[in-house]
Protein backbone atom coordinates (compact mmCIF):
# COMPACT_ATOMS: atom_id res chain seq x y z
CA UNK A 1 0.00 0.00 0.00
CA UNK A 2 1.15 3.76 -1.09
CA UNK A 3 -0.13 6.41 1.35
CA UNK A 4 0.35 9.88 0.16
CA UNK A 5 0.60 12.85 1.35
CA UNK A 6 0.75 16.71 -0.43
CA UNK A 7 0.35 19.70 0.91
CA UNK A 8 -3.13 21.34 -1.66
CA UNK A 9 -2.79 24.99 -0.05
CA UNK A 10 -3.64 27.18 2.78
CA UNK A 11 -7.11 28.26 3.59
CA UNK A 12 -8.44 30.56 1.10
CA UNK A 13 -10.84 32.83 1.52
CA UNK A 14 -13.05 31.84 -1.07
CA UNK A 15 -14.37 28.76 0.08
CA UNK A 16 -15.29 27.60 -3.55
CA UNK A 17 -12.48 27.80 -5.37
CA UNK A 18 -10.74 25.16 -2.41
CA UNK A 19 -13.50 22.93 -2.47
CA UNK A 20 -13.29 23.04 -6.60
CA UNK A 21 -9.50 22.23 -6.31
CA UNK A 22 -10.37 19.34 -3.62
CA UNK A 23 -13.30 17.66 -6.00
CA UNK A 24 -11.36 18.23 -8.92
CA UNK A 25 -8.55 16.13 -7.81
CA UNK A 26 -10.81 13.33 -6.31
CA UNK A 27 -12.53 13.57 -9.81
CA UNK A 28 -9.61 13.12 -12.04
CA UNK A 29 -7.65 10.79 -9.62
CA UNK A 30 -4.46 12.21 -10.46
CA UNK A 31 -1.31 10.74 -8.92
CA UNK A 32 -2.97 7.42 -8.12
CA UNK A 33 -0.04 5.58 -10.09
CA UNK A 34 2.47 6.39 -8.10
CA UNK A 35 3.77 9.13 -5.81
CA UNK A 36 4.10 11.89 -7.91
CA UNK A 37 0.89 14.34 -7.75
CA UNK A 38 -0.20 16.60 -10.69
CA UNK A 39 -1.61 19.85 -9.33
CA UNK A 40 -4.14 21.11 -11.71
CA UNK A 41 -5.71 24.30 -12.38
CA UNK A 42 -9.16 24.17 -11.97
CA UNK A 43 -11.93 25.60 -14.20
CA UNK A 44 -14.92 27.00 -13.28
CA UNK A 45 -17.65 24.07 -13.21
CA UNK A 46 -14.79 21.49 -12.84
CA UNK A 47 -16.64 19.93 -9.96
CA UNK A 48 -20.18 20.16 -11.61
CA UNK A 49 -19.97 16.32 -12.14
CA UNK A 50 -20.15 15.43 -8.54
CA UNK A 51 -23.50 15.56 -7.58
CA UNK A 52 -24.97 18.15 -5.81
CA UNK A 53 -26.15 16.85 -2.52
CA UNK A 54 -22.16 15.54 -2.55
CA UNK A 55 -20.94 19.09 -2.79
CA UNK A 56 -23.31 20.47 -0.83
CA UNK A 57 -22.44 18.17 2.29
CA UNK A 58 -18.74 18.71 1.69
CA UNK A 59 -18.98 22.42 1.58
CA UNK A 60 -21.69 22.30 5.28
CA UNK A 61 -18.51 19.97 6.90
CA UNK A 62 -16.16 22.34 5.44
CA UNK A 63 -17.92 25.11 7.47
CA UNK A 64 -18.17 23.05 10.87
CA UNK A 65 -14.42 21.90 10.56
CA UNK A 66 -13.40 25.77 9.87
CA UNK A 67 -15.00 26.74 13.14
CA UNK A 68 -13.58 24.01 15.69
CA UNK A 69 -10.12 24.69 13.64
CA UNK A 70 -10.55 28.40 15.47
CA UNK A 71 -9.24 26.51 18.22
CA UNK A 72 -6.34 24.88 17.13
CA UNK A 73 -3.78 27.26 19.40
CA UNK A 74 -5.69 26.49 22.24
CA UNK A 75 -5.32 22.95 21.78
CA UNK A 76 -1.70 23.44 20.86
CA UNK A 77 -1.58 24.71 24.35
CA UNK A 78 -3.32 22.15 26.03
CA UNK A 79 -1.15 19.11 24.35
CA UNK A 80 2.25 20.91 25.57
CA UNK A 81 0.86 21.79 29.19
CA UNK A 82 1.38 19.44 32.01
CA UNK A 83 -1.85 17.91 33.19
CA UNK A 84 -3.49 17.04 36.70
CA UNK A 85 -6.55 15.44 37.74
CA UNK A 86 -8.38 17.28 40.44
CA UNK A 87 -6.71 15.25 43.15
CA UNK A 88 -3.30 15.55 41.89
CA UNK A 89 -3.58 18.93 41.79
CA UNK A 90 -4.52 19.17 45.54
CA UNK A 91 -1.78 16.57 46.45
CA UNK A 92 0.39 18.57 44.83
CA UNK A 93 -0.96 21.80 45.82
CA UNK A 94 -2.86 21.20 49.55
CA UNK A 95 -2.77 24.80 50.35
CA UNK A 96 -5.34 25.16 47.26
CA UNK A 97 -8.13 23.65 48.95
CA UNK A 98 -8.67 25.62 51.71
CA UNK A 99 -11.50 28.25 51.26
CA UNK A 100 -9.06 30.57 53.18
CA UNK A 101 -6.79 30.82 50.46
CA UNK A 102 -8.70 31.90 48.12
CA UNK A 103 -9.85 35.08 49.76
CA UNK A 104 -10.14 37.87 47.46
CA UNK A 105 -6.98 39.63 47.06
CA UNK A 106 -7.41 43.28 45.94
CA UNK A 107 -5.85 44.96 42.58
CA UNK A 108 -6.09 47.88 40.50
CA UNK A 109 -9.13 49.12 38.87
CA UNK A 110 -11.15 47.45 42.26
CA UNK A 111 -13.72 49.74 44.11
CA UNK A 112 -13.65 49.72 47.68
CA UNK A 113 -16.52 51.21 50.43
CA UNK A 114 -14.75 51.50 53.50
CA UNK A 115 -16.72 52.06 57.00
CA UNK A 116 -14.89 53.36 60.20
CA UNK A 117 -17.67 53.24 63.19
CA UNK A 118 -16.32 55.67 65.40
CA UNK A 119 -16.00 58.20 62.77
CA UNK A 120 -18.66 58.32 59.93
CA UNK A 121 -16.60 61.43 58.33
CA UNK A 122 -13.88 59.04 57.76
CA UNK A 123 -15.89 56.83 55.77
CA UNK A 124 -15.96 56.40 52.05
CA UNK A 125 -17.58 54.84 49.51
CA UNK A 126 -16.39 54.11 45.68
CA UNK A 127 -12.72 54.13 46.70
CA UNK A 128 -10.84 53.11 43.28
CA UNK A 129 -7.64 51.01 43.91
CA UNK A 130 -5.38 52.89 41.18
CA UNK A 131 -3.73 51.16 38.63
CA UNK A 132 -0.24 50.70 40.79
CA UNK A 133 -2.28 49.46 43.87
CA UNK A 134 -2.81 52.11 46.00
CA UNK A 135 -6.10 54.31 48.02
CA UNK A 136 -6.60 57.37 49.23
CA UNK A 137 -7.93 57.36 52.36
CA UNK A 138 -8.27 60.80 54.75
CA UNK A 139 -5.44 61.31 57.33
CA UNK A 140 -3.26 58.59 56.70
CA UNK A 141 -2.91 59.90 53.07
CA UNK A 142 -1.78 56.83 50.22
CA UNK A 143 -2.30 53.25 51.43
CA UNK A 144 -0.95 50.50 49.41
CA UNK A 145 -3.49 47.86 49.58
CA UNK A 146 -2.52 45.80 46.15
CA UNK A 147 -2.28 42.26 46.71
CA UNK A 148 -4.21 42.26 49.93
CA UNK A 149 -7.64 41.07 51.17
CA UNK A 150 -10.69 43.20 52.41
CA UNK A 151 -9.28 41.95 56.23
CA UNK A 152 -5.95 42.63 56.11
CA UNK A 153 -6.97 46.28 54.69
CA UNK A 154 -8.97 46.46 57.43
CA UNK A 155 -6.19 46.27 59.85
CA UNK A 156 -3.92 48.65 57.60
CA UNK A 157 -6.02 51.19 57.83
CA UNK A 158 -6.80 50.55 62.10
CA UNK A 159 -2.99 50.39 62.63
CA UNK A 160 -2.40 53.78 60.21
CA UNK A 161 -5.03 55.73 62.00
CA UNK A 162 -3.49 54.44 65.57
CA UNK A 163 0.10 55.18 64.12
CA UNK A 164 -1.24 58.88 63.51
CA UNK A 165 -2.79 59.20 67.01
CA UNK A 166 -6.20 59.92 64.91
CA UNK A 167 -8.28 56.86 66.83
CA UNK A 168 -5.83 54.18 68.71
CA UNK A 169 -8.64 51.23 68.45
CA UNK A 170 -10.46 52.05 64.97
CA UNK A 171 -13.27 49.41 63.85
CA UNK A 172 -12.82 49.59 59.85
CA UNK A 173 -15.11 47.63 57.45
CA UNK A 174 -14.01 47.23 54.06
CA UNK A 175 -15.98 45.65 51.31
CA UNK A 176 -15.29 45.67 47.33
CA UNK A 177 -18.09 46.77 45.30
CA UNK A 178 -16.15 46.83 42.06
CA UNK A 179 -14.45 43.36 41.06
CA UNK A 180 -12.33 44.55 38.08
CA UNK A 181 -8.91 43.44 38.80
CA UNK A 182 -9.03 39.83 37.91
CA UNK A 183 -10.43 38.01 35.02
CA UNK A 184 -10.53 34.39 33.89
CA UNK A 185 -12.12 32.86 30.21
CA UNK A 186 -14.77 30.66 29.60
CA UNK A 187 -15.00 29.23 26.58
CA UNK A 188 -16.24 25.81 24.26
CA UNK A 189 -19.77 24.67 24.46
CA UNK A 190 -21.16 27.48 26.83
CA UNK A 191 -23.84 29.43 25.88
CA UNK A 192 -21.93 32.95 26.36
CA UNK A 193 -18.16 32.31 26.04
CA UNK A 194 -15.65 35.54 26.82
CA UNK A 195 -13.69 37.08 29.52
CA UNK A 196 -15.63 37.92 33.04
CA UNK A 197 -14.11 39.08 36.16
CA UNK A 198 -13.14 37.51 38.84
CA UNK A 199 -15.50 38.31 41.97
CA UNK A 200 -14.71 36.42 46.01
CA UNK A 201 -14.31 32.39 46.44
CA UNK A 202 -16.02 31.72 42.72
CA UNK A 203 -15.75 28.14 41.70
CA UNK A 204 -16.14 26.40 38.34
CA UNK A 205 -19.67 26.18 38.75
CA UNK A 206 -20.06 30.01 39.32
CA UNK A 207 -18.16 30.14 35.84
CA UNK A 208 -20.81 28.07 33.86
CA UNK A 209 -23.49 30.41 35.43
CA UNK A 210 -21.68 33.63 34.11
CA UNK A 211 -21.17 32.14 30.64
CA UNK A 212 -24.67 31.42 30.67
CA UNK A 213 -24.41 27.51 31.28
CA UNK A 214 -23.54 24.07 28.46
CA UNK A 215 -24.54 24.85 25.40
CA UNK A 216 -26.48 21.72 24.26
CA UNK A 217 -25.62 19.92 21.02
CA UNK A 218 -26.42 16.74 19.56
CA UNK A 219 -22.97 15.64 19.21
CA UNK A 220 -22.19 12.57 21.05
CA UNK A 221 -19.65 12.81 24.11
CA UNK A 222 -19.88 16.56 24.28
CA UNK A 223 -19.84 18.22 27.16
CA UNK A 224 -18.39 15.47 29.16
CA UNK A 225 -15.24 17.07 30.19
CA UNK A 226 -13.76 20.52 30.95
CA UNK A 227 -10.63 21.62 31.66
CA UNK A 228 -8.67 24.46 33.36
CA UNK A 229 -5.64 25.80 31.73
CA UNK A 230 -4.39 28.05 35.12
CA UNK A 231 -1.19 30.60 34.63
CA UNK A 232 1.27 30.12 37.96
CA UNK A 233 3.19 33.22 38.93
CA UNK A 234 2.43 35.17 36.73
CA UNK A 235 4.81 37.59 35.42
CA UNK A 236 7.91 36.49 36.58
CA UNK A 237 10.41 34.15 35.28
CA UNK A 238 8.96 30.83 36.98
CA UNK A 239 5.62 31.69 35.10
CA UNK A 240 4.38 28.23 33.58
CA UNK A 241 0.41 27.05 32.77
CA UNK A 242 -0.88 23.76 33.76
CA UNK A 243 -3.91 21.76 32.96
CA UNK A 244 -6.59 20.62 35.39
CA UNK A 245 -8.91 18.08 33.98
CA UNK A 246 -12.65 18.43 35.43
CA UNK A 247 -15.06 15.90 35.36
CA UNK A 248 -17.69 17.58 34.25
CA UNK A 249 -20.32 15.19 34.02
CA UNK A 250 -19.49 14.28 37.50
CA UNK A 251 -19.74 17.71 38.81
CA UNK A 252 -23.43 18.89 37.12
CA UNK A 253 -24.67 15.47 38.69
CA UNK A 254 -23.59 16.20 41.85
CA UNK A 255 -21.27 13.20 41.89
CA UNK A 256 -17.84 14.89 41.93
CA UNK A 257 -18.09 17.65 44.48
CA UNK A 258 -14.04 17.86 44.88
CA UNK A 259 -14.09 19.00 40.55
CA UNK A 260 -15.80 22.39 41.95
CA UNK A 261 -12.18 23.74 42.72
CA UNK A 262 -11.99 28.05 43.02
CA UNK A 263 -11.26 29.89 39.93
CA UNK A 264 -7.87 31.87 40.12
CA UNK A 265 -7.27 35.07 37.89
CA UNK A 266 -6.30 34.42 34.04
CA UNK A 267 -7.80 30.91 34.32
CA UNK A 268 -9.39 29.78 31.48
CA UNK A 269 -11.65 27.35 31.35
CA UNK A 270 -12.72 25.30 28.93
CA UNK A 271 -15.35 22.54 27.70
CA UNK A 272 -14.06 21.08 24.64
CA UNK A 273 -16.63 20.12 21.79
CA UNK A 274 -17.32 16.30 20.80
CA UNK A 275 -14.50 15.36 18.38
CA UNK A 276 -15.95 13.85 15.03
CA UNK A 277 -15.46 12.74 11.89
CA UNK A 278 -16.71 12.62 8.68
CA UNK A 279 -17.70 10.41 5.85
CA UNK A 280 -18.89 10.95 2.70
CA UNK A 281 -19.51 9.29 -0.77
CA UNK A 282 -19.44 5.70 -1.46
CA UNK A 283 -20.67 4.25 1.65
CA UNK A 284 -23.57 2.95 3.30
CA UNK A 285 -24.08 5.29 5.96
CA UNK A 286 -22.45 9.05 5.32
CA UNK A 287 -22.27 11.54 8.33
CA UNK A 288 -20.75 12.55 11.07
CA UNK A 289 -19.00 10.14 13.73
CA UNK A 290 -17.68 10.76 17.27
CA UNK A 291 -14.00 10.26 17.99
CA UNK A 292 -13.96 7.32 20.60
CA UNK A 293 -11.48 7.43 22.93
CA UNK A 294 -9.53 4.65 21.31
CA UNK A 295 -7.67 5.35 18.38
CA UNK A 296 -9.68 4.21 15.13
CA UNK A 297 -8.00 3.91 11.33
CA UNK A 298 -9.54 4.36 8.19
CA UNK A 299 -10.77 1.06 7.73
CA UNK A 300 -12.11 0.76 11.34
CA UNK A 301 -13.93 4.06 10.31
CA UNK A 302 -15.11 2.59 7.15
CA UNK A 303 -16.73 -0.40 9.11
CA UNK A 304 -18.64 2.18 11.49
CA UNK A 305 -20.13 3.42 8.32
CA UNK A 306 -21.43 0.23 7.47
CA UNK A 307 -18.91 -0.31 4.73
CA UNK A 308 -18.45 0.42 1.14
CA UNK A 309 -21.42 0.46 -1.57
CA UNK A 310 -20.81 -1.41 -4.54
CA UNK A 311 -19.96 1.14 -6.16
CA UNK A 312 -17.66 2.86 -4.41
CA UNK A 313 -13.80 3.69 -5.78
CA UNK A 314 -12.21 1.75 -2.86
CA UNK A 315 -8.55 2.56 -3.64
CA UNK A 316 -9.19 6.27 -4.27
CA UNK A 317 -10.65 7.03 -1.01
CA UNK A 318 -9.35 10.14 0.32
CA UNK A 319 -8.79 11.89 3.78
CA UNK A 320 -9.13 15.75 3.67
CA UNK A 321 -7.01 16.95 7.02
CA UNK A 322 -5.64 20.38 7.78
CA UNK A 323 -2.46 20.35 9.44
CA UNK A 324 -0.74 23.56 11.14
CA UNK A 325 -3.38 25.51 8.83
CA UNK A 326 -2.01 23.66 5.83
CA UNK A 327 -4.81 21.46 3.92
CA UNK A 328 -3.77 17.35 2.94
CA UNK A 329 -5.11 15.18 1.16
CA UNK A 330 -4.16 11.37 2.11
CA UNK A 331 -4.59 8.84 -0.46
CA UNK A 332 -5.11 5.47 0.50
CA UNK A 333 -5.49 2.41 -1.58
CA UNK A 334 -7.85 0.26 0.90
CA UNK A 335 -7.72 -2.66 -0.56
CA UNK A 336 -4.35 -3.42 -0.04
CA UNK A 337 -4.58 -2.93 3.89
CA UNK A 338 -7.51 -5.22 4.17
CA UNK A 339 -7.10 -8.00 0.87
CA UNK A 340 -2.86 -7.81 1.94
CA UNK A 341 -3.92 -8.06 5.63
CA UNK A 342 -0.62 -4.99 5.92
CA UNK A 343 -3.39 -3.60 9.05
CA UNK A 344 0.11 -1.86 10.01
CA UNK A 345 -0.07 0.64 7.22
CA UNK A 346 -3.91 1.67 8.33
CA UNK A 347 -4.28 5.58 8.34
CA UNK A 348 -5.33 6.68 11.87
CA UNK A 349 -8.09 9.09 11.69
CA UNK A 350 -8.17 12.26 13.72
CA UNK A 351 -10.29 15.61 14.81
CA UNK A 352 -12.22 16.52 11.96
CA UNK A 353 -10.66 14.48 8.86
CA UNK A 354 -13.08 13.91 6.08
CA UNK A 355 -13.00 10.95 4.32
CA UNK A 356 -14.33 11.05 0.73
CA UNK A 357 -15.21 7.85 -1.04
CA UNK A 358 -15.73 8.65 -4.73
CA UNK A 359 -17.95 6.79 -7.34
CA UNK A 360 -16.19 4.50 -9.16
CA UNK A 361 -16.75 5.45 -13.19
CA UNK A 362 -15.45 1.92 -14.30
Amino acid sequence: MKISVFPIKKFLSQSRIMIASIIAFLICGCGTGGNVVKVITVEQGAYDSLKEADRARLEQIKKITAKKGMANSLSDVIQTTPHFSVSEYFQKYPESAGPRSKDYRVGGYDVLNIVVYEEEDLSREAVRVSADGYISFPLISRLKVDNLTTSEIEKLISRKLAEGQYLLDAHVSVMVTGYNSKRFMVLGSVNNPGSYSLQAQERVLDAISKAGGIRRSREVGSGKKAMIIRTENAGIPQERRIVINIDLQGLLQGKDQISNIFMADKDVFYIPSAENYYIIGQVKNTGSYPLPEKEITLVEAIGMAGGFTPIAARNKTRIIRVEDGVEKIIKVKVDAITNAGKKIQDVLIRPNDIIVVPESFF
